[in-house]
């Protein structure tokens, strides 16, 4: 195509400028009128994957991306797939020595695996989905993509657990019975529905009753996500919309997708490969500590980048029409690492991580103005946002031989071993456990196993180690492990078979701290016309962080935005709106009980069109009279005449659903 036919496409500088490039589901009622040419804000179907025309003159930009993570390799992918940007133009900055970022996953099987954590994934993750589509698969011929792979394998390899909560010492409790009362029920009811300006700087704790927080649910919905008592409510709610269409599966992990290798090989390294095929610089060893801002009016102008590379201060100067995308804060900033004998150290402050951490350039931007928030706001409190996890690397002995009675399959089977994570509720650390499907890192020997721990309270003592445990060693770690287990009576053959290696990571839920609206800055804060902002520490509309899906999502509606590229982001996924995952939703928090009123819109549509929504009745039909008017007696009132004609007339109605014109 010409230039000059490109030109009869391209849309207005000034349409351009009004594009809403990160559509909002909740901001306003959505209908069909004339002139508007946009399908809903969370429309996401083939309609939504159209190839717009290159934004003129982005030939001559260029690109610096400062963070080699999931977010910073997505923000080179959409400059090259939407932004036609050549990807010769565009250079992504480093501070390790690899890429990946928090999505780490190396070692050997003599010195032991390691991965500092682990993403749990589902079906609606859609701009990741959007993304890996177009990568190229790891193990299958050219032609297939990632998400190929993905749905091959987990398509023939279902996922779930059975052994999702556990006690006394290898007890297996019923994860189904969420143990939810009515009234606790309505503290999660009452959360949806309260808008998100309500609930700044409050916590979970704050929020719900003690006895909601005892709660097989809670135990289930901490350990998945990694929420302390003390994090955002806020995040919460959000949780709770996000995942609205899984709470029927958060019992069994029947909602998780996992892949075949770990989160590095299966994802990072694959993109990385890609944008080094197509041509992107990747320099390495490079910490960027600020920027230099030109502000003119509200106008804010990225001009040049002060960076260290390789030990040495460099400035690198950018054009005006060159754009930037800076990671800010960082979950696994001043990891500490420990092995079976050694206890990992910290070499941060409780309030500071100080000035030689990734969190230093989000900090230098913070002083420039208010529109880059508050990153003290999520760094200020480690003890509130550190965690410990544990990678074990295991030859055969009798951790694995009880670690096969909770497992779906046989662990060396290749397919689902514990389905996710096997939480110990009586753990005074929280401590899980997990094996993914095996070998876990593609050079794995065939007898060996790599399992995952982590634990979520780190100012508790442990039940069987009398210190908390970033106190403990590996071999401690182990003892404790084998103690929840009921086997520390074979601790020694375990010990002599087993490899570990741990990560005290004083920042890795420092995303989840309590906010208020500002705290966090927006993909492109107010004013920049060359700056985005990419991470987990970033504000979006409706979407939660603390997953690939965040990383992604950022860096997109980013470079939609400083190109203005006439495309959307879409909103989260609307399963949230969908009657069918109310309704199966209430259902799942009622411990599978049918909800009040459940029974009585299986009256209303059982011979309608629509009777698919509801899920059985976990009854015989001889029953369901009798719980029937059980039902209408709770709602109407024991002995209540109304309760009658009710009835008579709930059978009426559902009589001429069924009546047939004669």
């Amino acid at each position: 195509m010409t230039n000059k036919a490109i030109a009869k496409f391209n849309i207005s500088a000034t349409a351009a400028s009004n594009f809403q490039h990160e559509a909002d589901a909740t901001a306003d009622f959505w209908g069909n009128k004339p002139l508007n040419t946009l399908p809903p804000h969370d429309f996401i179907a083939p309609y939504a994957r159209h190839k717009t025309l290159p934004t003129p003159g982005i030939e001559k930009r260029n690109a610096w991306i400062i963070g080699g993570g999931i977010g910073g390799l997505a923000a080179a992918f959409y400059l090259i797939r939407d932004g036609h940007m050549s990807a010769e133009n565009i250079t992504i900055l480093e501070e390790m020595d690899i890429e990946g970022g928090s999505m780490d996953g190396a070692g050997n099987p003599d010195d032991g695996y390691i991965i500092r954590g682990g993403r749990e994934m589902n079906w609606n993750y859609d701009t990741l989905w959007d993304l890996f589509q177009d990568v190229p698969a790891v193990e299958l011929p050219e032609g297939y993509s990632v998400l190929d792979e993905y749905r091959l394998i987990n398509d023939n390899d279902a996922n779930y657990s059975q052994a999702r909560l556990i006690n006394k010492c290898g007890e297996i409790l019923d994860a189904s019975d969420f143990g939810l009362n009515k009234a606790q029920q309505w503290e999660l009811i009452r959360l949806m529905l309260k808008r998100k300006e309500e609930l700044d700087d409050l916590s979970i704790e704050d929020y719900f009753s003690k006895g909601f927080l005892q709660s097989n649910f809670w135990f289930l919905f901490r350990t998945m996500f990694a929420f302390k008592n003390c994090h955002s409510l806020l995040e919460t709610k959000l949780y709770l919309h996000r995942f609205l269409d899984s709470i029927d599966g958060f019992a069994d992990m029947s909602v998780l997708l996992f892949p075949k290798y770990n989160q590095y090989d299966t994802f990072i390294k694959p993109l990385a490969n890609l944008l080094r095929d197509k041509g992107v610089n990747f320099q390495f060893a490079s910490r960027v500590n600020d920027l230099d801002i030109t502000f003119t009016g509200n106008k804010k102008t990225v001009t040049g980048i002060h960076a260290t590379i390789k030990g040495q201060a460099q400035h690198i100067n950018v054009a005006p029409d060159d754009l930037v995308y800076a990671l800010t804060g960082s979950m696994t900033e001043h990891t500490a690492y420990g092995d079976m004998q050694n206890v990992p150290e910290l070499n941060c402050e409780k309030h500071d991580p100080g000035e030689n951490s990734g969190w230093n350039l989000w900090k230098n931007l913070a002083k420039k103005s208010a529109v880059f928030g508050k990153p003290e706001k999520f760094y200020g409190d480690i003890d509130k946002s550190m965690w410990e996890s544990a990678t074990l690397t295991c030859k055969p002995s009798p951790l694995i031989d009880k670690l096969k009675t909770f497992s779906v399959n046989d662990p060396y089977s290749g397919r689902t071993v514990t389905g996710g994570i096997i939480t110990f509720t009586d753990s005074n650390w929280l401590l899980s456990v997990t094996c993914n499907r095996q070998p876990h890192f593609p050079d794995q020997p065939d007898d060996t196993l790599v399992l995952w721990v982590y634990g979520l309270l780190m100012d508790k003592q442990g039940n069987r180690i009398v210190k908390t445990m970033p106190q403990c060693s590996g071999e401690e770690i182990i003892t404790e492990l084998c103690y929840h287990l009921g086997i520390e009576q074979q601790l020694d053959e375990i010990i002599a078979n087993t490899k570990i290696r741990t990560a005290l990571m004083p920042y890795i839920t420092a995303q989840f701290m309590t906010r208020a609206a500002g705290d966090r800055p927006t993909s492109v804060p107010e004013g920049c016309t060359n700056l985005g902002l990419i991470g987990q520490f970033v504000e979006t509309h409706n979407d939660i962080i603390f997953t690939m899906e965040a990383s992604i999502r950022t860096a997109r509606i980013g470079v939609y935005k400083l190109l203005n590229i006439p495309k959307q982001v879409p909103d989260i996924s609307p399963t949230q709106y969908d009657i069918r995952n109310l309704i199966k939703g209430a259902r799942a928090l009622n411990s599978g009980k049918p909800f009040i009123g459940e029974r009585l819109l299986h009256r209303l549509l059982d011979k309608t069109y629509f009777a698919h929504i509801l899920p059985p009745l976990p009854e015989p039909s001889s029953k369901e009279q009798i719980h029937f008017e059980a039902e209408m007696h709770e709602l109407l009132g024991k002995g209540s005449s109304a309760m009658h004609k009710f009835s008579s007339w709930v059978g009426t109605l559902r009589d001429n659903f069924s009546h047939k014109d004669k």
